[in-house]
């Protein structure tokens, strides 16, 4: 996640605002006012300043997502540079399943818990080399 984190559009601030709105009424099990939620942040603020947040991290992920679809509609999606970035994509979705599967195993062997590491490892390999700008150009 902390790879992730650094080289997407939101900040730190931005994503666990959003969390705490996406998540918190789903653990609450009711309706949360945004006074409540913003008490919830690591470091409470005001309910404006959530909001303030909120609407940011929310932006920027409009922003990211027209990012991609203007890159679909230039035809980039198409060049053989973007691959490994869709390869990354399919890895942390196994990955996740993986390690859902072992949170959800009644029994945690060493076996499974070294398959766990050993793609986390990879992973983290991949997203720091893609995190590069010239990543993109498929010269590196």
């Amino acid at each position: 996640m902390k790879i992730l984190l650094q080289n997407s559009t939101l900040t730190r601030t931005q994503l666990e605002t959003l969390l705490i709105d996406v998540l918190a009424e789903n653990v609450a099990e009711k309706r949360l006012k945004y006074q409540d939620k913003a008490e919830m942040r690591l470091s409470a603020v005001t309910r404006g300043a959530f909001n303030r947040t909120l609407r940011q991290s929310r932006q920027n992920i409009i922003r990211s997502v027209y990012t991609i679809l203007l890159l679909g509609y230039l035809g980039i999606f198409e060049e053989t540079s973007l691959n490994p970035y869709l390869e990354i994509a399919n890895k942390l979705q196994g990955y996740i399943s993986v390690y859902k599967d072992v949170l959800t195993s009644k029994s945690t062997n060493g076996q499974r818990l070294r398959i766990i590491n050993k793609l986390r490892e990879e992973l983290e390999g991949s997203l720091e080399h893609l995190s590069h700008p010239k990543a993109l150009s498929g010269k590196t």
